[in-house]
């Protein structure tokens, strides 16, 4: 239960890295190739840090063996906003947060974009791996309970 706590809170940090870094990041992106200046520039440089950072979270957490709340939780999220933007473009520009903000256009460039999709099909993946949902502490999975540990099944997988 701990864990799964832990992953919510996990999944807030992500989401506000991922909106706020991320938004901001592309902003600065779209800036730069409007004004036809290089990535290789002080702020574009700033900016592919941002979206590293940000990358980097998303791969700690995908791997990591924490909850996978931590990552479903804003996948979802994503998944049903690009849904909302086919369904109604109006409402999902509107619920875009700091829309009028430098993030905002960041996150509306992505979603329309289709590159929260994409990350947010990438992000639910791990809720669908059985053994993520449970803990690493249990002892009767690994043997017979008596100490002998269970030899695993032949397989010609590998021969």
């Amino acid at each position: 239960m701990l864990r799964h706590l832990l992953g919510l809170g996990l999944a807030v940090c992500l989401a506000a890295a991922i909106f706020l870094g991320g938004g901001w990041a592309v902003a600065k992106m779209l800036r730069l190739a409007a004004g036809n200046t290089s990535l290789t520039s002080i702020s574009g440089l700033s900016a592919l840090g941002i979206l590293l950072l940000a990358g980097l979270f998303l791969g700690v957490l995908l791997v990591a063996p924490v909850s996978p709340l931590s990552t479903a939780l804003p996948g979802l999220v994503m998944l049903a906003w690009t849904a909302l933007l086919g369904l109604n473009a109006a409402l999902a520009g509107r619920l875009i947060p700091l829309r009028h903000e430098q993030i905002g256009a960041g996150i509306h460039s992505m979603l329309v974009s289709g590159v929260l999709v994409v990350l947010g099909a990438a992000m639910i993946i791990p809720a669908f791996i059985p053994s993520r949902w449970r803990s690493a502490g249990r002892g009767d999975d690994d043997g017979y309970g008596d100490g002998t540990p269970r030899v695993p099944a032949q397989t010609r997988l590998l021969s």
